[in-house]
């Protein structure tokens, strides 16, 4: 009886999705990002809520497994963002529980001042100092050689992400990680299937993250995810996850370790219930169970979605070569295949045709257009208006509420960023008819 009951349901929402949503409507404005939803994922989505358990549940469960089974790693953690995928990253390896490894208040995090906030946060949050290594304008990741001289005996990691679905060079960074014994944390929330010598983004360093808001390659509406090859980091992220608890028993479930009223920890008494003893200062980013049934849909389709990506960055970069006096147009290293988030575009230095009056041009013409994020972020009000201790490339300590055009400068590409780049849109629901608009109207505006 519930199973008719519910295939009735089922069929209902097939019928609801062909009249709400089965005519695919022309774009009258391309917009540089979207989701590309189906049946099949509103059909998830009711599903998992018909089974009332709300909380992360089966499909949670499946969509870890089968998400593990694509990255080719062992383990997987849902979180409700990428931006708390980041921050549980890091706060992993402040645990205790990694000994000579742990990672303590003070300690340095190389990073980039061009890319996404939430990269960045959570080294400040943690207490940890961020030191900023410039970026290669053409792949907008880091200059790899200029990395080591921004080491020191308190430089502790290395978090990166690979920008906007580019991978940074791997085989350098992890050199380097293993010459100075540092953590690496690939920030791949804009680079979910993009490879470097057939690995996938997020499975070469310590630890990876994903996001899966409507803006990436596949969607949750929001959420995250973690991945690592590494046993004690998964306990960990998933502790500092899940409230602190030291317990790994999901919601409902007790006494999995067998263990539940015979352990002494901390300074609580023999026997209290491992069910509430906590280990961490943590969190609470778990997902529902609706997010990861449409994520699991959604990974199902995971393949084509990057094939078009693929297609549409590939063709757009044809169109655009005759440019190259006014453009600088992706790099991409030998060993990458990217998973193009957006395909990235800078202007060369020019008073006539600046990237500011390209980007208005685009918009009022119908594309959308978005900066590279936060452009160099120490310009950003986050610091100017805080005091953030920071390094840049081998400098002392600086707080950021002295910075000036000095110290800006120190950062010249991620100036260049800021002032001459942006990107366009590759997302799925665009073709080859949306990139020859985009090519048309960039060609047009240098004519004129």
């Amino acid at each position: 009886m519930e199973n008719k009951a519910r295939q009735k349901v089922i069929d209902s929402i097939k019928e609801y999705y062909q009249v709400a949503f089965g005519n695919k409507k022309e774009l009258d404005y391309i917009p540089p990002s979207g989701k590309l939803l189906d049946e099949e994922d509103l059909i998830n989505m009711v599903e998992a809520s018909m089974d009332m358990w709300l909380t992360a549940g089966r499909f949670n469960d499946e969509f870890e497994k089968e998400f593990a089974k694509y990255l080719g790693v062992n383990y997987v953690l849902t979180v409700n963002s990428g931006s708390s995928a980041n921050l549980l990253a890091l706060s992993a390896l402040t645990s205790y529980k990694l000994g000579d490894k742990q990672v303590k208040k003070g300690d340095e995090v190389i990073t980039v001042a061009s890319g996404f906030p939430t990269t960045i946060t959570p080294i400040i949050q943690q207490g940890l100092v961020p030191v900023f290594v410039d970026c290669e304008v053409g792949t907008y990741n880091i200059d790899v050689e200029q990395i080591e001289k921004a080491i020191t005996p308190k430089t502790k990691v290395i978090m990166l992400a690979h920008t906007l679905g580019n991978m940074f060079d791997m085989d350098k960074i992890v050199a380097l990680c293993e010459k100075h014994n540092l953590w690496l944390i690939e920030d791949s929330c804009d680079a979910l299937g993009a490879e470097y010598n057939n690995k996938k983004a997020g499975t070469i360093g310590h630890i990876g993250t994903y996001s899966f808001y409507p803006a990436h390659h596949i969607t949750m509406g929001e959420g995250g995810a973690l991945a690592t090859n590494d046993r004690k980091l998964y306990d960990i992220i998933r502790s500092f996850r899940d409230w602190g608890r030291d317990c790994s028993c999901r919601p409902g479930q007790d006494n999995k370790c067998g263990k539940r009223f015979s352990m002494q920890l901390g300074n609580l008494p023999y026997g209290y219930d491992h069910k509430y003893t906590y280990s961490h200062v943590g969190f609470n980013l778990k997902i529902t169970d609706m997010q990861a049934a449409i994520g699991l849909s959604q990974l199902r389709k995971l393949p084509v979605f990057l094939e078009k990506r693929t297609q549409n960055a590939n063709y757009l970069m044809k169109k655009l070569e005759d440019l190259s006096q006014f453009l600088i147009l992706p790099k991409i290293n030998n060993e990458v295949k990217p998973s193009w988030f957006g395909f990235i575009i800078s202007t060369k230095p020019s008073e006539k045709y600046t990237k500011q009056a390209l980007v208005e041009y685009l918009e009022k013409n119908g594309i959308g257009t978005r900066q590279l994020f936060a452009g160099n972020i120490l310009r950003q009000p986050m610091f100017v208006e805080n005091e953030i201790q920071l390094r840049i490339n081998d400098s002392e300590i600086l707080n950021s509420k002295d910075l000036n055009e000095t110290h800006y400068k120190m950062l010249p590409n991620a100036d260049y960023i800021m002032n001459n780049t942006f990107w366009v849109g590759t997302f799925p629901n665009l073709d080859e008819k949306h990139m020859d608009k985009i090519s048309d109207v960039i060609h047009k505006y240098f004519m004129e």
